[in-house]
C-alpha cells in the first residue's frame, strides 16, 4: 500500500473516492490503517466516544497530543490528521501555531480547523509554516452551543451561499482538502464541483471526494448514531458478549485451567 500525503489525496479528487474514518488509540489505528483506510482523523469526537463528555469542547491539547502520537505510532501507510481542539486556536494566531506545531511534533501529517473566512489568516500561516490543514464549514461541532444542538446547515439558499462562500475561501487560504458536515447533498455536490480541492462529506450526500464516519458509529459500538451512518459491525454485542462469558467462566471455575 501507498503511503498517503497531501500530495496523493489532493491527486484523488475525480479519481478514486476515499473512505477516512476516525481513530483514537494505536490498536484500532493499526486495524484501520492494513486495511487501507487512507485517512485517519484524530478527531476532538474522541469527546464523545472513548473520554464520557457530550460534546466535543472539553477536549484538550493533552487529550489530543496524547492520542494523536498514539494513532500515528501505528498508522505506517494512512495521512494522521490532528483535530485542533476547541480552545487551541481561538485564542489568537501566534498561540494557535504554537499548538499546531506540537500536533504535527506528535506526529500527525496535518491538522484539521473548523471554520471559514474567520480562520483564513491563520490557514494562511500555517500553511506558510509547512503544516498542511484540513478545513471544516457546514455544520462545525465546535460551535454546538451557537447553534442550540447538532443542526444541519446551509438549508436556506442565504444559509447555503455562506457555506459556499466559506468553502472556498478555505480553500483560497490555502487548505488541502475541506470537510463538509451535515448540510443538504445538493449544496455539497455544488460545493465539490466549484472547488479544485478535496471535499470530505460527513452526512452531507454521496457526491464528495471523500467520506468521514466516526469510528465508533460505523463499528456499532455507540447506541445511538446519526442517520446518515451506516453501521458494518455490530462490536458492542460481540465484545460484551465476550465480557459476559469471561465472567461467567472465572465464576463457575472454567477461567484459567
Amino acid at each position: 500500500m501507498k503511503k498517503w500525503t497531501v500530495a496523493t489525496v489532493r491527486a484523488a479528487k475525480g479519481v478514486e473516492k476515499l473512505g477516512c474514518c476516525t481513530a483514537y488509540d494505536a490498536a484500532f489505528a493499526r486495524l484501520a490503517d492494513e486495511a487501507g483506510v487512507p485517512i485517519i482523523l484524530v478527531g476532538d469526537s474522541m469527546g464523545m466516544n472513548t473520554l464520557g463528555y457530550g460534546t466535543t469542547l472539553p477536549v484538550n491539547m493533552s487529550d489530543t497530543l496524547a492520542a494523536t502520537a498514539a494513532v500515528a505510532r501505528a498508522a505506517k501507510n494512512a495521512m494522521v490528521v490532528g483535530d485542533m481542539p476547541f480552545g487551541s486556536y481561538q485564542c489568537g494566531d501566534d498561540e494557535a501555531v504554537r499548538n499546531a506545531v506540537a500536533i504535527i511534533k506528535a506526529g500527525a501529517d496535518a491538522v484539521k480547523l473548523e471554520g471559514g473566512a474567520s480562520v483564513c489568516g491563520l490557514i494562511k500561516r500555517l500553511t506558510t509554516a509547512g503544516i498542511p490543514v484540513l478545513a471544516h464549514v457546514g455544520m462545525m461541532p465546535q460551535s454546538v452551543n451557537a447553534y442550540g444542538g447538532f443542526k444541519k446547515q446551509g438549508k436556506t439558499r442565504e444559509a447555503a451561499e455562506q457555506v459556499i462562500a466559506d468553502a472556498k475561501a478555505v480553500e483560497e487560504a490555502g487548505a488541502f482538502a475541506v470537510t463538509l458536515e451535515c448540510i443538504p447533498a445538493e449544496l455539497a455536490a455544488e460545493i465539490t464541483a466549484a472547488l479544485k480541492i478535496v471535499t470530505v462529506g460527513i452526512g452531507a450526500g454521496p457526491v464528495c471526494d471523500a467520506q468521514w464516519l466516526v469510528m465508533h458509529d460505523m463499528l456499532g459500538l455507540n447506541e445511538k448514531v446519526p442517520s446518515f451512518v451506516k453501521k458494518y459491525a455490530d462490536l458492542a454485542t460481540i465484545v460484551r458478549g465476550a465480557f459476559a462469558s469471561y465472567v461467567n467462566e472465572v465464576k463457575n471455575g472454567k477461567f484459567p485451567q
